[in-house]
């Protein structure tokens, strides 16, 4: 089956570009000898875990369902971190976890000794308190109050009432970054040693984790850098160093294939696709951001009341894309095209393999897009179907 062959709508898998993605991360984890696990949260499609197994050295998770998926469809190093576990989950994290990253001082105090019984090593998620990230306030996780890693301030207090506290650590985990370049990871590096240098010295400290958010793949991204903000680490404080990259792994190696279901004229000439932002890319209104759509010219950034005005450029069509929900504020964004668009055309959005198919829902009834791959030689073949029962069981 060809691309334009598959019934939308349709998540696309693109196996080549997967591949590009790995063999930059690898190259980095060759050159510098750090481990680069698979943030599953951004991408957990375990039909691929195979592939990347090949290029990197594991995967990561943020809770015990993830966890479990790492474990079983990769196998590899595993690790995972959430702002709180249960006794419950972490009876099972310990049989299945190569690390454990705790938040609070009081999760460290709570589980700690059953990861020292399954030898299971302990790490600590720091907040350096230092933001690089102007927009998408909701992904700072150095935002004024955050609920993610421990401050200076309380790890001293801790260190105060029991000078004994940290002793078990095994390793510095910190994540501040969202689709950001290696120069804020380098600011932020700055901030933690000022900050948090003296644990990082600690005799008992094996690993320092960079967490998440590293644009690695991204075609500006300065990869020499990362490079030295890696070897750096590992050369002042004898330590490994582990990345957690989600979008990297998969930037830019998936579509999201619609098809226009009708044409709306309300003083905005509105495309009712069969896919939706709210349901199948929710992250378009979270962040919020417009997808880039193969073909079309995305517009600024939209508000409900906004007209999308005409333009006088010769073969120049303005369009609001929507969906066929019944949420008024589903709108994917605005696109300018230099064709008309009709009933029955299909639309390819891209860099739709991250945190779509791990965030989708089917509000309204509306059906989950299949989930296909193209190989190499551009041949698709689906490997998800979902239908009724998909979304009757979740209920």
């Amino acid at each position: 089956m060809k691309f334009d062959e598959l019934h939308t709508p349709v998540y696309v898998i693109d196996e080549k570009q997967l591949i590009d993605n790995l063999t930059i991360l690898s190259n980095i984890e060759k050159r510098t000898g750090c481990h680069i696990l698979l943030a599953q949260k951004a991408f957990s499609a375990y039909s691929q875990y195979p592939l990347i197994a090949k290029y990197i050295s594991g995967t990561t998770a943020s809770g015990l369902f993830e966890a479990r998926l790492g474990h079983e469809c990769m196998g590899k190093e595993n690790h995972v971190f959430a702002p709180a576990f249960t006794r419950q989950d972490m009876n099972e994290l310990v049989k299945i976890c190569d690390h454990i990253v705790f938040n609070s001082i009081n999760q460290l105090k709570l589980h700690k000794q059953m990861c020292i019984n399954a030898n299971v090593s302990i790490g600590l998620r720091i907040n350096p308190e230092f933001s690089t990230q102007s927009d998408h306030a909701i992904y700072d996780p150095c935002s004024y109050g955050s609920r993610l890693g421990v401050t200076l301030d309380n790890i001293l207090a801790a260190l105060k009432n029991d000078p004994n506290i940290l002793n078990d650590i095994n390793g510095i985990h910190f994540h501040t970054l969202c689709e950001q370049n290696s120069d804020d990871l380098l600011r932020t590096l700055n901030a933690v040693e000022e900050k948090f240098g003296f644990l990082l010295k600690q005799k008992q400290i094996e690993w320092v984790n960079f967490g998440g958010g590293h644009h690695i793949t991204r075609a500006d991204y300065n990869i020499d850098t990362l490079i030295h903000c890696i070897q750096h680490i590992k050369d002042t404080y004898n330590v490994q160093v582990y990345l957690e990259p989600g979008e990297a792994v998969a930037l830019n190696a998936g579509y999201l294939i619609s098809t226009v279901l009708d044409k709306v004229e309300n003083g905005i000439t509105t495309l009712i696709l069969d896919t939706s932002a709210a349901c199948h890319m929710p992250d378009v209104l979270e962040m919020p951001y417009t997808p880039p759509l193969k073909g079309a010219t995305a517009l600024e950034r939209f508000s409900l009341n906004q007209k999308l005005e005409n333009t006088d450029k010769l073969n120049s069509y303005k369009y609001r894309l929507s969906s066929y929900t019944c949420l008024a504020g589903d709108i994917i964004g605005d696109y300018e095209f230099d064709h008309e668009i009709n009933i029955g055309d299909k639309l390819v959005f891209e860099d739709m393999a991250i945190y779509s198919m791990v965030k989708n829902n089917t509000f309204n009834g509306i059906p989950l897009p299949d989930i296909a791959l193209m190989d190499t030689n551009n041949d698709c073949k689906i490997i998800k179907h979902f239908g009724y029962e998909d979304f009757k069981m979740r209920l």
